[in-house]
């Protein structure tokens, strides 16, 4: 598919501002890879920059630039939108096949558009012969262009969105300033800090050798241990997950918390420990990941294998040492390395 582009030329900062924003959010959220602004402007490329931060996506803003010869070095195909272009409904097929193997850049113009990009577009599209805002239109070119597939994109940053019929349902992906602060807020002493940063470090180390993701380990790592401020006892991972729950934090971080001691419970031995009648089994390989880099620390030093199943031993927790054992064997083979000797 191609990679799109939308060329915003004549932009007033001073009187275009808010239009303009709107622009490129309709851009980004419709599919367009990024958006250039012909005058500089901050405070726009700072508005935008903040939104993909917290929204997630790759879009990107670039303004100051020189629109007449962007749009003559652009080697795609260019796509003026005007009221005074063909309609979009009978040549925006022979776009997306032109596109196939190219690049598409959109000319949306903020003010009288000059004779040059009538002349050097590949395409003047009309999505109505009547006036429209350029917001309006963008959507329904982009729309028309896609198909209706763009509606199905999955952006992630820190504030993810879940539909619900009434009310707002956002959950938190924090970053990791926010995850210090967030166990610092629940009371977290220093040494759980230095142990759970240590967990982090070399979670984040497995991660990476394994093709996981890496900034939900770390997530998931440096908040595994925040029932520890509540209760030191076999039920601290379903507090931690309780706890992140009222954060409003993803799930997937809650989950990592709730699945995360040895290599987790199985829900006969989650009865018996007086636990809810559930699996606490690691699932995913984020999960599995956090859990076991935990259980290669005694506070904020590093420990072996033999050691941690011998500390398991000690306590008659043969089956747990032996499920340990296991789950170090799976992802020492993921990681094409035995974690001892990383």
């Amino acid at each position: 598919m191609a990679r799109i582009i939308i060329l915003r030329i004549n932009h007033r900062p001073f009187r275009d501002k808010r239009i303009t924003t709107h622009v490129a959010l309709t851009a980004r959220a419709f599919g367009a890879s990024e958006i250039l602004v012909d005058s500089e402007d901050s405070e726009l490329e700072e508005t935008l920059n903040k939104v993909s931060e917290n929204f997630g996506g790759d879009f990107s803003i670039r303004t100051g630039v020189k629109w007449k010869p962007e749009l003559g070095k652009f080697p795609g195909v260019k796509v003026h939108l005007t009221m005074y272009g063909l309609p979009v409904s009978d040549v925006v097929g022979q776009i997306r096949k032109e596109t196939a193997s190219k690049d598409l850049m959109v000319i949306v113009g903020a003010s009288k558009v000059p004779p040059e990009v009538y002349d050097g577009s590949s395409f003047n599209v009309s999505v109505t012969n009547q006036p429209i805002s350029e917001v309006s239109a963008l959507a329904i070119f982009l729309d028309r262009y896609f198909q209706g597939e763009e509606l199905g994109a999955k952006f992630q940053g820190r504030l993810n969105i879940r539909p619900a019929a009434s009310g707002k349902n956002v959950k938190v992906l924090p970053r990791d300033d926010e995850c210090i602060r967030i166990l610092i807020d629940h009371g977290a002493d220093d040494r759980l800090l230095k142990h759970s940063r240590a967990v982090r470090d070399f979670a984040v180390g497995i991660a990476a050798r394994c093709n996981a993701d890496q900034k939900l380990v770390s997530m998931g790592a440096l908040l595994h241990d925040i029932g520890r401020t509540r209760t030191n006892g076999t039920d601290h991972a379903l507090v931690g997950s309780q706890l992140l729950e009222e954060e409003n934090l993803d799930e997937r971080i809650v989950m990592i918390v709730q699945r995360h001691s040895g290599a987790g419970i199985p829900k006969e031995e989650a009865i018996k420990l007086g636990l809810p009648e559930i699996d606490f089994i690691p699932e995913t390989l984020e999960e599995k990941i956090v859990a076991h880099a935990d259980n290669l620390f005694a506070g904020d030093r590093r420990i072996t294998l033999a050691h941690c199943v011998e500390n398991y031993r000690k306590k008659g927790l043969d089956i747990p040492a032996e499920r340990i054992v296991e789950l170090h064997r799976y992802l020492s083979g993921i990681c094409n390395i035995d974690l001892d000797l990383i």
